[in-house]
């Protein structure tokens, strides 16, 4: 019985972890975002910033549906804060960006998370070029959102492999994230 009970709060402590660090990645999102290096692109609302680095090093170190939720959360969030009509569509556009990045293995910047960065880019150009075709016309909406895309998913890929190859140099997915 004894046995049971021990095995049921480690994993009930993995839970507490895997909870805590959605939390504090979705928090980290929502500020890089909304606040650091965040620089408004267009008359559409629309903005460049660095938060979707915070969305991918989740995905990289987190459980799919954990790193799902901190960049639905994180991004929703920060577009709650500064351009609410976007929120709807980041939301489902930051869930989305996750899928292509493993959590496996003992790297954040594996062959396989830097290729995700390129289909994340796609899946994110695509979804916010639906959104503001919907909201503004497809035809006005192809260059804005295509440039904005660039920048911003170019610079969170770039911050990506910066601080992911320096967290991998200390050990973090085997030493700190677990």
């Amino acid at each position: 019985m004894s046995e049971l009970t021990a095995k049921e709060n480690i994993k009930t402590a993995d839970t507490v972890k895997r909870i805590t660090a959605t939390a504090v990645m979705a928090a980290l999102t929502t500020l890089m975002t909304a606040y650091i290096f965040h620089i408004p692109v267009g008359v559409n609302g629309g903005y460049v910033h660095l938060g979707d680095t915070m969305i991918y090093l989740a995905a990289a170190f987190l459980p799919l549906p954990y790193a799902c939720a901190a960049g639905a959360i994180g991004g929703g969030l920060a577009d709650l804060l500064t351009a609410p009509v976007w929120a709807p569509a980041t939301i489902i556009i930051k869930m989305l960006i996750c899928l292509p990045f493993s959590s496996k293995g003992t790297k954040l910047v594996t062959k396989r998370n830097v290729v995700a960065l390129f289909l994340a880019f796609a899946i994110s150009a695509t979804g916010y070029y639906i959104a503001e075709g919907i909201m503004f016309g497809f035809t006005a909406s192809f260059f804005t959102s295509i440039s904005g895309s660039v920048v911003q998913s170019g610079g969170s890929a770039i911050m990506f492999v910066i601080i992911g190859t320096a967290l991998d140099k200390i050990g973090f997915k085997t030493n700190i994230a677990k």
